[in-house]
């Protein structure tokens, strides 16, 4: 450290190094409490569970802790072009990623299969903008999901196939019945018209029920073969203004005023125009629908970007809303609270807005709003 002598006869030159030395303290004191403070902060990184990971804008590797690159395979990670020989999906995703998104990358690595949350912060710096990274594994996460949605959709699935087969089954018992007497089977001469104009009518209702059975057969088969996403730009106006034409066609669109808002104007969306039309039309008919009793409702479309940069677009209506004990089964295959619904609608949705790698989410104030979010 810097020391000025202070052994000097002079007053005022000893007084100016007796300030230098103490400034010289301090800074020095600064210097000391920067560097515990980092040494604090590398410390902490190295023993959070989640991986962190900090590149500049040439792709150099500025800090990667224990958990990134346990995570991502690796030993030592100096440049993200690394991570090309780790997973290329990995690498196109980390070479790709915007500011404060979000994405999902199923990789395999010697310890297995793994599925990797990637969120992305941008930091700006005097000479410099760099690129933190936060990675989680959530493969156990996303097991516990699946096995909960493959365990709703059975009980949905055994209850829709039950409903129908239940009446098959008795009906056939019952027609059975007219034709048998004492272990026998009736002569010709025995049946009667009343016999013959009871079986007509059960085998028609046989009929309908196996009509209806196949009809949920191929509403499985809609939601198990969505075609890929046919990806282009377009503008969000000429979009909503194609829903809005839409939504007049539909029964009493009359009762219950649209309005829209987007900000900006101008706004574009990268994504497959046709399978969103179909997701906004579905979602703009259930608030249609939800509103049929209450005659001051409102639908609310909504495009912009939201906190974290991201596109969205919510369809909000003031309709009864959806209690909190079914919110989370809306989404599940084939369940419906409607009486002649399908139960796919929301799916297909939910599916298309995945297959873009964005999501569909719901919130609902009961008695006051209901909004769905398309974020992109």
């Amino acid at each position: 450290m810097l020391s000025f002598p202070t052994n000097i006869t002079d007053k005022s030159i000893r007084e100016i190094y007796q300030g230098l030395n103490k400034v010289n303290s301090q800074i020095q004191q600064l210097k000391i409490e920067g560097r515990q403070q980092e040494q604090y902060f590398q410390t902490l990184l190295e023993h959070v569970a989640m991986g962190i990971v900090t590149f500049n804008s040439r792709g150099f590797v500025l800090h990667a802790n224990s958990a990134a690159k346990k995570m991502l395979g690796i030993r030592v990670l100096t440049h993200i072009n690394q991570l090309e020989r780790i997973n290329r999906n990995l690498f196109q995703t980390v070479q790709n990623i915007k500011p404060f998104e979000q994405r999902l990358v199923t990789m395999s690595t010697e310890l297995g299969t793994t599925d990797l949350s990637i969120k992305s912060t941008s930091i700006r710096t005097k000479n410099d903008e760099l690129m933190l990274l936060s990675i989680q594994d959530i493969r156990n996460e996303l097991d516990e999901k699946e096995l909960d949605s493959w365990m709703k959709l059975i009980r949905v699935l055994m209850h829709e196939i039950m409903n129908s087969i239940a009446p098959i089954t008795s009906l056939a018992e019952s027609l059975s019945k007219f034709f048998t007497i004492k272990d026998r089977q009736v002569l010709p001469e025995e049946i009667d018209e009343k016999i013959i104009g009871m079986t007509v009518h059960g085998l028609n209702v046989i009929n309908e029920q196996g009509k209806g059975l196949m009809q949920f057969v191929e509403s499985y088969r809609k939601l198990t073969r969505l075609p890929k996403p046919n990806k282009n730009s377009f503008r969000v106006e000429e979009l909503i203004n194609r829903i809005k034409v839409l939504y007049l066609s539909l029964e009493n669109s009359d009762l219950v005023i649209l309005k829209v808002s987007i900000n900006p104007p101008d706004m574009e969306l990268v994504a497959d125009e046709k399978l969103i039309s179909q997701v906004l039309i579905n979602l703009t008919k259930n608030a249609l629908q939800a509103n049929e009793m209450n005659p001051e409702g409102k639908i609310q479309i909504t495009a912009g970007f939201n906190a974290e940069h991201r596109p969205e677009i919510r369809v909000a209506d003031n309709g009864p809303g959806i209690p909190d004990e079914i919110i989370e089964q809306i989404f599940v295959p084939f369940f419906t609270t409607r009486e002649n619904g399908s139960g796919i609608g929301l799916s297909l949705s939910r599916q298309i807005m995945r297959l873009h790698g964005g999501s569909l989410q719901a919130k609902s104030v009961p008695g006051r709003e209901t909004v769905f979010s398309l974020i992109f």
